[in-house]
């Protein structure tokens, strides 16, 4: 998916390098006519290497190029000297990256940590030299190794959002608003459905100069696990978050109704989202009198007892103090 600068899904062909061939050499000095074999091992093909940087947040990089290539290793030479190796190719990738193989779909790994790397596609061996062939019976070996050829990998990055706290809800949720008022992020925001197509991070301010991360995720709609409204590239977004606030506008007309399309579209996409901790918050408070106000409340903590929950407004800032000291205690049980 791709929006502005903001890139969450790329595929790219690498390639590791081949090794280098084994050397045919026989010693020769000033007083040495007939030495042995002394022909050196080739170097080994660069490593194709996929590697962590928590500096990245997106995927842009991979826009205009897609092709990657490892050095190739050196051939050996005389003296037994191997040859120089091939230079690993290291590939940055924002933490929270999914690796895939594109033919099979297999996921190879996931890169989740800081500094983390792992080998892509390993470089291929240098051939060794004559000097290895050599034996009683055959003195002077005139044949060598040739090196490995390197692997070529179609790979599909993947990137999931980590956050601490995710917004899920429908399409003009006021999801965008909320992520806006409570930091300096810029979301785009507008009066129809699916204007956001990217998710969006800001780091709210807590106390004592204290923060936490938000995700906007796009919305989702009912069948979103079976793909619809790009449902598979919001979702995935989803996973990495440690809390889900699930937002709900105040002219919803069945609140309980949308929470549960919600929800089972989330355990339908993967049962363990269950696992999260989670908060329902109905939101555009503003558009209730104090009559209709009083009538939610007392409706929200019959529908939703233990399940923390909150009515909020992100237009006069209703209630988004007591929403930041809610989502704090559970972040910091």
């Amino acid at each position: 998916m791709t929006e502005g600068n903001f890139v969450d899904y790329v595929k790219l062909n690498v390639s590791s390098g081949k090794g280098g061939k084994g050397s045919i050499h026989l010693h020769r000095e000033k007083f040495i006519t007939k030495g042995g074999p002394d022909g050196g091992d080739g170097g080994r093909g660069g490593h194709v290497i996929i590697r962590a940087n928590e500096q990245l947040w997106t995927l842009y990089s991979f826009k205009f190029k897609r092709h990657f290539a490892a050095g190739h290793g050196g051939g050996g030479s005389k003296n037994r000297s191997s040859g120089a190796q091939g230079e690993d190719l290291y590939i940055d990738v924002p933490v929270g990256t999914v690796v895939r193989n594109s033919e099979t779909n297999e996921i190879l790994f996931e890169i989740t940590t800081a500094g983390q790397e792992e080998i892509l596609a390993e470089g291929g061996l240098g051939g060794r030299g004559n000097w290895h062939f050599k034996s009683s019976t055959r003195q002077t070996p005139r044949y060598a190794q040739p090196g490995r050829d390197g692997v070529e990998v179609p790979i599909t990055l993947e990137l999931k959002v980590l956050a601490d706290v995710g917004l899920v809800g429908f399409p003009n949720a006021g999801k965008s608003t909320l992520l806006g008022t409570l930091t300096a992020a810029k979301p785009k925001i507008a009066d129809y459905e699916f204007t956001t197509l990217k998710p969006n991070l800001g780091i709210v301010e807590y106390r004592d100069y204290r923060s936490f991360v938000m995700a906007d995720i796009p919305g989702i709609i009912e069948g979103a696990a079976e793909g619809k409204g790009l449902g598979h590239y919001f979702l995935r977004h989803i996973e990495r978050n440690s809390i889900l606030l699930y937002l709900i506008p105040a002219d919803t007309p069945d609140v309980k109704k949308a929470f549960d399309i919600l929800q089972k579209e989330l355990i339908k996409y993967n049962p363990e989202l269950l696992d999260k901790g989670y908060m329902v918050v109905l939101s555009k408070a503003d558009l209730l009198d104090e009559e209709l106000l009083a009538e939610y409340t007392e409706e929200m903590k019959v529908t939703f007892k233990e399940i923390p929950h909150l009515i909020i407004s992100s237009a006069t800032q209703f209630h988004l103090t007591e929403l930041k000291d809610k989502l704090w205690k559970q972040l910091n049980p």
